[in-house]
C-alpha cells in the first residue's frame, strides 16, 4: 500500500454504526413528524399582486405575518413589481382579505390584486405521486447504468448510498419542519445526482486500481482509491457548500429550503460515497475476477494481446 494512503476502511464498522443511528433518527422523524408539505402538494390559494414600485419580498412577508398569515409563501413573479402569495385555504374572499391586511399595515404602498386561483388537493396528490415515481425511475436507471458500466455489485452499493442520503436528508427536513414543495423536491433530485457523481468517481478509480494494484486486497484498493480522489472530493464539496451557504443566508426565504436541502445532501453524499458505497463492495466481496475475467487476466500477465 502507498505510504501516504489514509486507512478509511479501518473505521468502517464505527462508521456503519453511526450510519444506522442517523438512518433510524431520520426514519423516526419521517414517521413521527412527517414532511411539512407545501401548497404545491396540499392545495391552497395563489394570489398575484402587482405593485407600482419594485416590491420588497421580505417586507411583504413580515407584513403578512403581522396580519396573521404566518404560513404565507411570498415569491417574485416575473417582473420586480409582480408578487405571488401562496396561502392555505380556499376562501373566495381570501385575495381581498390579504390585500386589506397589507394596506392596513402599510397604507402608503400601492398595489392591486391581479388574480386569485385555488389549487385543489387533487393536483397536490398528482404532483406527489409523480415525484415519487420520478425518484423510483431514477434509482432504477442508476442501478441499470452502473451494472452495465461496472458490475452489479457497484450498482447495489450506489443504490444503498443514495437511499441513505435521501432518508437522512428527508429526516432533517421533517425534524426541522422545513416546507416541502416542488423546489425542495428538485433539490432532492439534484442531491441524488451530486451524490451519484461522487460515488461513480470513486468506483471508477477502484476499477482502475484493480488493474494496477493486483497484489493488494479490496480494502487496500478502496483506501488507495479514496485517498487518490480525496483532494478532488474536498474541492468540489467545499466549493459547492460555500455557494449553498451564500444562497441559504443571502438568497432570501424562497431559496432557503432549496439551499438547506442541497447543503445537507452534499454533506451526507460525500460521507456515503466512502462509508456506504465503498463499504457495500466489501460486504459483497468484490474481487478482481468480477471486473477482469481470469482468461483476460492470464493473457495480460503473459504479455499476449
Amino acid at each position: 500500500m502507498i505510504k501516504s494512503t489514509i486507512r478509511f476502511m479501518a473505521i468502517r464498522n464505527i462508521a456503519f454504526s453511526i450510519t444506522v443511528v442517523l438512518t433510524l433518527i431520520g426514519l423516526g422523524a419521517l414517521f413521527t413528524k412527517g414532511l411539512n408539505f407545501g401548497l404545491d402538494f396540499t392545495g391552497g390559494t395563489l394570489i398575484e399582486l402587482q405593485y407600482e414600485q419594485p416590491a420588497n419580498l421580505d417586507q411583504i412577508k413580515r407584513e403578512l405575518g403581522q396580519a396573521g398569515y404566518t404560513d404565507a409563501v411570498v415569491q417574485s413573479f416575473g417582473a420586480s413589481t409582480d408578487v405571488l402569495v401562496r396561502l392555505a385555504g380556499d376562501s373566495p374572499d381570501l385575495g381581498n382579505e390579504v390585500a386589506a391586511a397589507l394596506r392596513k399595515v402599510d397604507e402608503a404602498t400601492r398595489f392591486e390584486v391581479k388574480r386569485v386561483e385555488f389549487v385543489g388537493p387533487q393536483v397536490g396528490e398528482e404532483l406527489r405521486d409523480q415525484g415519487g415515481i420520478a425518484m423510483l425511475l431514477a434509482l432504477g436507471g442508476i442501478l441499470l447504468y452502473l451494472a452495465l458500466r461496472f458490475q452489479w455489485k457497484f450498482g447495489v452499493g450506489a443504490i444503498a448510498s443514495l437511499i441513505h442520503d435521501v432518508v437522512i436528508t428527508l429526516g432533517v427536513l421533517a425534524f426541522f419542519r422545513v416546507p416541502f414543495d416542488l423546489t425542495v423536491l428538485a433539490a432532492v433530485l439534484a442531491m441524488i445526482g451530486y451524490s451519484l457523481n461522487d460515488t461513480i468517481i470513486i468506483y471508477d478509480r477502484i476499477r482502475e486500481n484493480f488493474r494496477v494494484l493486483r497484489k493488494t486486497s479490496l480494502i487496500e484498493n478502496i483506501d488507495v482509491s479514496v485517498t487518490q480522489t480525496l483532494l478532488r472530493t474536498i474541492a468540489t464539496s467545499l466549493s459547492t457548500a460555500l455557494a449553498l451557504l451564500a444562497l441559504l443566508f443571502f438568497g432570501g426565504e424562497v431559496l432557503a429550503a432549496f439551499a438547506l436541502t442541497l447543503l445537507v445532501g452534499v454533506v451526507v453524499g460525500t460521507y456515503s460515497s466512502v462509508y456506504i458505497g465503498a463499504t457495500v463492495l466489501v460486504w459483497l466481496k468484490l474481487s478482481v475476477e468480477d471486473l477482469i475475467p481470469p482468461v483476460a487476466e492470464a493473457e495480460a500477465d503473459d504479455g499476449r494481446p
